[in-house]
């Protein structure tokens, strides 16, 4: 059997693209991957996705664009593509040893916050720890706030929580910034932020119940000399890894893996194939951009498939 479109990965930019797709009678097959939902299944109250006025959590709203997709005749599989082909008119795709074929293909596979790599960070994701400022910021108003980082995402998260929290503090394990100098400058004129040079974070401290971040444990990356510290919440702002090493030398990516499609598009250079979400976006990095673009790649395949 040959399907019209496959999706490959789920969250807000996948699901809206099956939303679209199965609408338009395509019958979408999706492979939302081993997080289906995406980064927002990480996330706890998700308060800026216009239509929820009180907020929601992040996994019952990726539950609720499942639905919907679902109610249309989507088929979603929560399984891991492995490898694709995606020259020719058929593209296939394989998960394991198993292939299906497609005449279109949109291509969602998101991206993923870098972590430090603590057992901590996973205890408290959500609860005080997070890798998003413009999701979670408004949480800490008038709270104490730690970002770790040194590059223009650490300055710019920085900058946006001090709208919030009362201090920020910036640890960065070096004696300098990798930011650009305009963005340094504005962190280092801040007075509500203070920068702590040559500061590594060893571990995250919390309590249990209810579940929260109370603190963290420091380490001086010079002298080795450590010491805690009483906090309220981490942003840790290291970067994010787009999910695009499925691709690499087949479709047009940046330096940071970003896949690039072509202008005002979703269309990539391999002709059937299209972009969506966060895979191909190292700017906005927002639920609601995503399921826009998810809605564009659609849009695109109906019309690619309509002219073939």
């Amino acid at each position: 059997m040959v399907h019209n479109v496959i999706i490959i990965g789920s969250g807000p930019a996948g699901y809206t693209a099956a939303l679209y797709a199965a609408r338009a009678d395509l019958a979408p097959l999706i492979f939302a991957g081993l997080q289906p939902g995406g980064q927002l299944m990480i996330t706890t109250d998700v308060e800026n996705y216009p239509g929820f006025p009180d907020g929601v959590m992040g996994p019952e709203m990726m539950e609720l664009f499942r639905k919907q997709a679902e109610r249309f005749g989507t088929v979603i599989r929560d399984e891991q593509v492995t490898k694709v082909e995606l020259e020719g008119e058929i593209k296939k795709v394989w998960v394991e040893d198993q292939m299906y074929e497609a005449r279109s293909i949109i291509i969602s596979t998101g991206a993923s916050a870098k972590w430090l790599g603590l057992p901590s960070e996973v205890t408290f994701g959500g609860y005080g720890v997070s890798a998003c400022a413009t999701c979670d910021g408004f949480f800490f108003k008038g709270k104490e706030v730690m970002i770790v980082g040194g590059g223009d995402t650490a300055m710019e998260e920085a900058q946006f929580l001090t709208r919030h929290a009362s201090k920020v503090y910036v640890a960065h394990r070096r004696d300098s910034f990798r930011a650009s100098k305009i963005m340094q400058e504005r962190v280092l004129a801040n007075p509500k932020i203070e920068v702590l040079w040559n500061t590594g974070i060893e571990e995250i401290v919390g309590q249990e119940n209810p579940r929260k971040v109370t603190g963290v444990k420091l380490v001086d990356t010079v002298s080795g000399a450590q010491r805690e510290m009483s906090i309220d919440g981490v942003f840790i702002a290291i970067g994010h890894q787009p999910n695009s090493s499925l691709f690499a030398g087949v479709l047009d990516m940046d330096a940071a893996g970003y896949l690039i499609p072509q202008p005002h598009s979703t269309k990539t250079k391999v002709a059937g194939v299209f972009v969506a979400g966060d895979v191909a976006d190292s700017v906005y990095r927002q639920a609601v951009s995503a399921a826009g673009t998810g809605c564009m790649a659609a849009i695109d395949a109906e019309r690619y498939l309509s002219g073939h």
